[in-house]
């Protein structure tokens, strides 16, 4: 599965892990992204769709999630 959100396109970056000696290297850092069902919360119809969502989409209330 890709780390991809399916709502806002987030996706992972590069980053650097820094020591105590300020070492540098790559790391990567992945969105907090979930499988789920949910519902678009501006669709009328209620379509329910199954995808990867990130946290921060479901608590900005730009989906809804069905159980």
């Amino acid at each position: 599965m890709a780390r991809i959100c399916s709502i806002c396109e987030k996706r992972p970056r590069v980053g650097n892990l820094v020591s105590h000696a300020n070492n540098r290297t790559k790391r990567w850092l992945y969105p907090n992204v979930h499988t789920m069902r949910f519902t678009l919360t501006n669709d009328p119809k209620g379509n329910v769709y199954r995808a990867a969502v990130c946290t921060k989409c479901v608590k900005a209330k730009k989906v809804q999630k069905v159980f």
